[in-house]
């Protein structure tokens, strides 16, 4: 903002907001007033909002299960849907659980479930580098972050320890992925959203090797469309898992468990 250039009011945002095609211009303006430590970084804050950046981007935090977590640019913003599969593990997890977060993106998922579990053991990895540096300034002390593919960073002492096995992977089948909102299909990583052919590939290595990893009676959740939902089922169960799918209406939020048999 020049010098001649009047400061901005809630009015002026949430018209300028409007213009760029905000559907919740008012609830923005009053995030990006409160977020803004002056008048200069307001301006630009509105900026890049009207240009397109994802507003968490742009506020540098998503409010995600009650909590603010560190979205960096370039980053997967968690989506208030997934807060539906951090309850779900929330229930099925024991006292002093065993977590890992795959594909944690921002972290998000993992930091939201132990802050509700006792004496949890979180461990979390993504393949994106932008990622992992994020999920670690928001898991902190809480537990370890690693950078790898899907399993392959994890320490082999987890094998079979696992009580709770997050895994928000990716699902938009790829013909799909040019038809996203371009705050996801521009600002946010590809390797995030695009989940392959019919969108469930990384599914499917998740799947097959989720029963080494999980303890006796650990649980697998993914989430998932409504419309995958039962392809989504069978793999998770053909995995030797026995599989369920749960549903919030509320949320529009459909979530897979796969449990491992506690007998042979």
């Amino acid at each position: 903002m020049t010098p001649s250039t009047p400061p901005f009011t809630a009015a002026s945002i949430v018209t300028t907001l409007r213009a760029a095609g905000c559907v919740f211009a008012e609830d923005e303006a009053e995030l990006l007033l409160s977020t803004a430590t002056g008048p200069a970084e307001l301006a630009a804050m509105v900026e890049r909002r009207a240009a397109g950046l994802p507003l968490e981007h742009v506020l540098g935090w998503a409010e995600f299960s009650g909590m603010r977590i560190t979205v960096d640019p370039g980053v997967f913003v968690p989506r208030r849907r997934t807060e539906f599969l951090v309850a779900q593990a929330a229930a099925l997890a024991p006292a002093g659980a065993v977590v890992v977060d795959l594909c944690c993106g921002s972290g998000a998922l993992g930091v939201a479930l132990v802050s509700v579990l006792p004496r949890a053991e979180l461990h979390s990895a993504d393949v994106e580098p932008a990622a992992v540096r994020c999920a670690r300034r928001n898991v902190g002390a809480l537990g370890t972050v690693y950078e790898g593919d899907l399993f392959a960073p994890l320490p082999a002492a987890l094998r079979g320890r696992i009580d709770v096995l997050l895994a928000n992977v990716p699902y938009v089948p790829t013909e799909d992925v040019g038809l996203l909102p371009a705050e996801a299909r521009v600002h946010e990583p590809r390797v995030a959203l695009d989940g392959g052919g019919d969108g469930l590939d990384v599914l499917r290595r998740v799947a097959a090797e989720a029963p080494g990893w999980l303890a006796p009676g650990g649980s697998l959740l993914v989430e998932t469309s409504e419309r995958q939902a039962e392809r989504a089922r069978e793999t998770v169960g053909g995995s030797g898992l026995d599989p369920r799918v749960v549903v919030s209406a509320e949320l529009y939020a459909t979530v897979v468990i796969g449990t491992r048999p506690r007998c042979p």
